[in-house]
């Protein structure tokens, strides 16, 4: 329930990204996310390309969180001159409104500082995800959430390396482009 850095291991893990947006189309995002031995992926459209990745994220963790983290702040700071100038990306969220008993307290904060600002957007909002995640009150709720979605797959909560779903192996975010 603070805003400072957790150095226990991270609960959850961005491990690749996609967005695509323009100027006539809703951007579409695409994340995977590794939580308790089991990757959890998702699509999303949204309004630009950090609503769109904020919103496959949240898709993705849905049910690890139970619904979507409030977000309270969501600040780019350039931090000097130039096309080569870095920015500051901070991302402020507070649990789902459904969260209850002690998961519904706290404040999370994620910071990353980079040349690329969709990129620090994704990873410092993960990075919030990931505090709030390790916070006492959520132990083992991605563990929880990858254990109920292996029950529903195959019956077998030992099976634990089932849950790979092949049809959503490839996420294509430009074929909308084509059409």
């Amino acid at each position: 329930m603070t805003d400072a850095p957790r150095t226990a291991p991270a609960a959850i893990r961005l491990d690749r990204w996609t967005v695509t947006s323009g100027s006539n189309v809703n951007s579409r995002a695409a994340v995977v996310i590794r939580a308790a031995d089991h990757d959890w992926k998702a699509s999303a459209e949204g309004n630009g390309a950090v609503d769109a990745l904020f919103k496959a994220v949240d898709t993705a963790l849905a049910p690890i969180v139970g619904g979507r983290p409030l977000l309270l702040g969501y600040d780019v700071h350039a931090l000097a001159e130039g096309p080569d100038a870095e920015g500051r990306v901070t991302v402020r969220i507070a649990p789902p409104a459904a969260a209850e008993g002690g998961r519904a307290d706290g404040r999370y904060t994620g910071e990353v500082t980079s040349t690329n600002t969709v990129a620090a957007s994704i990873e410092a909002y993960t990075q919030a995800l990931t505090a709030m995640l390790a916070d006492e009150s959520w132990a083992g709720a991605a563990e929880d959430a990858g254990a109920q979605r292996v029950r529903r797959a195959t019956g077998d909560p030992a099976d634990a390396e089932t849950e790979y779903d092949r049809t959503a192996d490839h996420f294509d975010t430009t074929e909308w482009f084509n059409r």
